[in-house]
């Protein structure tokens, strides 16, 4: 880091005490800036630094809500509205037993530039709770989502604040958050919330899209070496929505995608990963993904493993922060892992990142190469605001051309400050510059 940065660093460690998460999301984009600050003065004069560091506005409340025995429970639940530069605050909804306010705080963060490098009018923000969906019925989401949503509806808005899905929030959450807001608010108000149902205001590849844009991303990555995904082998963690239609894209793409994971172990699959099967287990029967292996003769369960340890020519983390440390960073480089590129919001640690960069793999931040999730929800804003329904091969084709653009941005970014091929250097720049510029024009606010 830059010594003018030091302070700006550490500023935020004092003011933000506890929240690593977030530290760590500031240290990395605070890495890539340097030579951006000498060549742009007026960022330090204005003091944007240390005014992006600091969200607009961190709402917390209490989530009162009756369980299927009668009793009282009482979650926490959260929305941090970081940035509104470019345009309404833009993010997910994250339901985890593991969520604070620094989850919350690092997720909105890296949604500011994340959602900058779309090149759609959206800003940053990230919600959720500490509740977790596992193991309840579907009465007892309902209930927790309606009284979650009686405190977050006077808060968003289409012009104001529009919340989306993210870990254990799916379009059953959605659906029920949705339907307390209708019924509070007395509108049909489509854009204030978007991974809407298809029949009731969605969009098209919206539930692919995050899965899908880290691929089309990947791709472009290979392509610069003069490869593609085809006969590669694919190693993914997570078996959830994104790495899910992350197997899906790459194998329709021509990769071999052999394994995937969750929280229990892995299961690897030589003759290539059934991704039906892998989406009735674990998104129709909310099972583990063991019973992946229990029903498919070529497939083993690996329990209590980390999956990168076989190796890959292309590594997908699609799990959950910090999933990839400097020891499966080793093991994929022995491998001769040719590209990562994260589907997940920071799942590669620090340290392992240096590794795979010094190794001259191909490594695509989150920031970048998931963006097409909260891309597409633009394009579901987009829709609704006319009033219309776009086909899956537009929406597709919107998506691929928006993840093409991002790749390129940050590639001409990285080479014009002189880090050829860094792509978290460039992802960080571009993000950065955009939403700094914007703060300029819109004064001291």
């Amino acid at each position: 880091m830059q010594s003018s940065l030091a302070p700006v660093f550490e500023q935020v460690l004092r003011r933000n005490p506890g929240e690593e998460e977030f530290h760590q999301a500031v240290r990395e984009v605070f890495d890539s800036l340097g030579p951006v600050l000498e060549k742009n003065p007026q960022y330090a004069d204005a003091a944007v630094l240390q005014r992006i560091c600091e969200p607009e506005r961190q709402i917390i409340f209490r989530v009162p809500w009756v369980d299927d025995h009668g009793q009282i429970q009482i979650n926490r639940g959260f929305r941090v509205e970081f940035n509104s530069a470019l345009g309404p605050y833009k993010g997910g909804l994250r339901f985890h037993p593991s969520v604070y306010l620094g989850i919350v705080k690092f997720l909105g963060f890296e949604q500011v530039f994340k959602n900058s490098l779309t090149g759609m009018p959206i800003g940053g923000g990230k919600g959720g709770s500490d509740f977790d969906p596992r193991g309840k019925s579907d009465a007892e989401v309902m209930r927790f989502c309606q009284s979650f949503m009686t405190e977050l509806y006077r808060h968003i808005g289409e012009y104001t604040d529009v919340p989306a899905g993210d870990i254990g929030v799916g379009g059953r959450e959605i659906g029920y958050l949705f339907g307390q807001y209708k019924r509070i608010t007395n509108r049909y108000e489509s854009g204030v919330l978007t991974g809407k149902g298809i029949t009731w205001g969605g969009s098209l590849v919206r539930t692919e899209a995050t899965g899908y844009g880290t691929v089309f991303f990947a791709q472009h990555m290979l392509e610069t070496k003069g490869t593609s995904f085809e006969g590669k082998r694919v190693v993914v963690s997570g078996s959830g929505n994104v790495a899910i239609y992350a197997m899906q894209k790459a194998q329709q793409l021509g990769g071999h995608v052999v394994a995937c994971s969750d929280s229990s172990g892995y299961v690897v699959d030589e003759a290539g990963i059934d991704v039906d099967l892998v989406r009735q287990v674990k998104e129709v029967e909310r099972a583990r993904i063991a019973e992946y292996a229990a029903r498919r003769p070529s497939a083993k369960f690996v329990e209590g493993a980390r999956v990168w340890e076989l190796g890959a020519d292309v590594a997908l983390p699609c799990a959950t922060q910090n999933e990839l440390d400097e020891q499966d960073a080793k093991a994929l480089i022995a491998s001769g892992v040719l590209a990562v590129a994260e589907g997940a919001n920071m799942p590669t640690t620090p340290a392992a990142i240096s590794m795979l960069q010094d190794a001259g793999v191909l490594f695509a931040p989150g920031k970048a190469a998931n963006a097409g999730g909260v891309a597409t929800s633009a394009l579901e804003m987009q829709q609704n605001a006319s009033r219309d329904a776009w086909s899956f091969e537009h929406t597709e084709e919107r998506l691929a051309r928006i993840m093409s653009a991002i790749h390129d941005r940050c590639a001409a970014t990285a080479d014009e400050y002189g880090q050829p091929g860094n792509y978290v250097a460039g992802a960080n720049i571009a993000g950065f510059t955009k939403v700094a510029d914007a703060m300029l024009a819109l004064g001291v606010i």
